[in-house]
């Protein structure tokens, strides 16, 4: 029999000061059972990362979501959709191959990969020759030990205040709060 995925509930509330976005967001999260708090958390803040973007580039009118994660390698972690049904971001988090990347930069107006892991520098050195053609991508590394600290935070119901300021990002619960800034590789 096959494990289901844990649900999550996030209450998010974003201040972007980088961008003027200040919005609350009421989010679901499924953990896959082979997915660890760390990186569900991390699809987290990339999420509050791009969530300006809602405003920004659909004017409000799209959905910014999580996508099946783990349990459907074809869909994103996190997407930004506008009204049409147009994938104008996707989000992958962790240390994908570069097919499915090259695949996701044919589907979206823009990729945006966050590695996380203690081995994100050895993925990054044997990758990046084959990523640096494709110019609707990015690549962003959050230190290993914010990512630890995010999963410290990871609650079944969650109350979350996300800071972006000087594209630096503070997340704080009841819990405690993790400063992190994340590193653009490419």
């Amino acid at each position: 029999m096959a494990l289901k995925s844990t649900i999550f509930k996030a209450n998010l509330q974003i201040a972007d000061i980088d961008h003027g976005y200040y919005a609350d967001h009421a989010l679901t999260l499924a953990r896959h059972p082979s997915e660890t708090d760390e990186r569900m958390m991390v699809r987290l803040v990339a999420l509050a990362l791009h969530a300006h973007q809602l405003q920004d580039t659909c004017n409000g009118d799209g959905t910014l979501a999580f996508g099946a994660g783990l349990s459907d390698p074809d869909d994103p972690d996190a997407s930004l959709t506008d009204f049409t049904g147009r994938k104008r971001l996707w989000i992958e988090v962790g240390q994908p191959e570069d097919k499915p990347l090259s695949k996701a930069c044919s589907k979206a107006d823009a990729v945006v990969v966050y590695a996380f892991n203690h081995a994100a520098e050895v993925w990054w050195k044997g990758i990046a020759n084959k990523l640096t053609r494709l110019d609707k991508l990015q690549v962003w590394r959050i230190p290993s030990e914010a990512a630890q600290e995010l999963a410290q935070l990871a609650e079944r119901s969650m109350q979350l205040q996300a800071t972006v300021q000087e594209g630096a990002l503070t997340l704080s619960s009841n819990l405690g709060s993790v400063h992190l800034e994340p590193l653009r590789w490419h």
